[in-house]
């Protein structure tokens, strides 16, 4: 089976690795279905697990069909898909975000002149300006259109929402086609497995450290921001997402090694990052981003769905770029 893999085109390759993902998913969606009809009814522990497995099968269902289309359609097409879900993604956040009428020159910028730009910097492989773009030239345009408005009351929590906002849903999504694009020796064509490798292992890690937290009945080490986090469960996550990024180390440009290595900062910044927008949303008063009724985005959950792959690809990215030189 390996020979033949290794005989198969880059392409073939990666739609093989399409359809081993489809394929997993499926009998996972359909052995949840299944499991619906256990007579557990009264038994909320089961309810609530039951609960979280859907939620991450529509997760991933919706992850993996982000990435075959961005796939199929070509980097630029790619590049511009993901556009989209970091527009909608930022609406999602401004809509939680109360803003005033001194915010609007700043939001048109932010929606209308940065986004394009950074996913146009990374569709023509501009790397060296687009990781340099938001966090120098962007922080400092944002506040000094609100500032042209005029308006003072609540000035500096009204740009940091704004300036949180464009980092995590611009400047963090942008890193995952720029992913695709990064030119390792002897691994061209093959970008959709770095970023499989990386959505992969950051989920693995999230999903080892929930249901440890429900089955050993962990107490959540911080409460107030996370019902479901525990530090000692989120370790042992930690070590099973780096030691499947091991086992993944031959669908990538890594050594075995250096696969974990990547995998665990993949990991680590993934969850982390996956906390820090619990907190956001604590903040806010909501348990979800695009909760019913105050989603004007079209697509509930969007946010929560691609928050932690916005932290852990600048990481991941950066750390490939720097370690391997490309």
């Amino acid at each position: 089976m390996n020979q033949f893999l290794r005989n198969l085109t880059p392409s073939q390759q990666v739609a093989a690795l399409f359809l081993f993902v489809f394929g997993i998913l499926a009998i996972a969606s359909i052995s949840a279905f299944l499991a619906s009809f256990r007579q557990r009814d009264h038994d909320e522990a089961w309810q609530a697990e039951l609960k979280d497995l859907r939620q991450l099968l529509r997760t991933s269902w919706f992850m993996a069909i982000l990435f075959w289309i961005a796939w199929i359609m070509g980097p630029a097409v790619a590049t511009t898909l993901f556009a989209l879900t970091s527009f909608f993604a930022l609406r999602e956040f401004i809509t939680l975000s109360p803003t005033r009428r001194g915010d609007h020159r700043s939001l048109v910028l932010a929606f209308f002149v940065v986004l394009p730009i950074q996913f146009w910097l990374v569709a023509t492989r501009r790397f060296d300006l687009f990781t340099v773009f938001i966090p120098v030239y962007v922080f400092f345009a944002l506040p000094l259109a609100s500032a042209l408005a005029g308006d003072t009351q609540r000035f500096l929590e009204r740009n940091a929402k704004l300036q949180w906002g464009v980092v995590v849903c611009i400047y963090g999504a942008s890193h995952v086609p720029a992913l695709m694009l990064l030119d390792f020796r002897n691994y061209e064509g093959k970008g959709a497995f770095l970023v499989f490798f990386l959505v992969f292992v950051v989920q693995a890690c999230m999903l080892v450290q929930h249901l440890l937290t429900r089955r050993l009945r962990r107490p959540a080490s911080i409460p107030q921001i996370s019902a479901s986090f525990n530090w000692y469960t989120w370790a042992l996550g930690m070590v099973l997402g780096s030691f499947v990024g091991g086992l993944l180390s031959f669908i990538t440009p890594f050594k075995a090694g250096q696969a974990v290595a990547m995998a665990f900062v993949a990991c680590a910044a993934g969850s982390m990052g996956h906390l820090v927008m619990k907190a956001l949303k604590r903040d806010r008063g909501v348990t979800a981003w695009g909760a019913r009724g105050m989603s004007v985005t079209g697509a509930n959950g969007l946010l929560d769905r691609v928050d932690a792959l916005c932290f852990a690809a600048p990481i991941f990215f950066h750390s490939a770029r720097w370690y391997f030189g490309v």
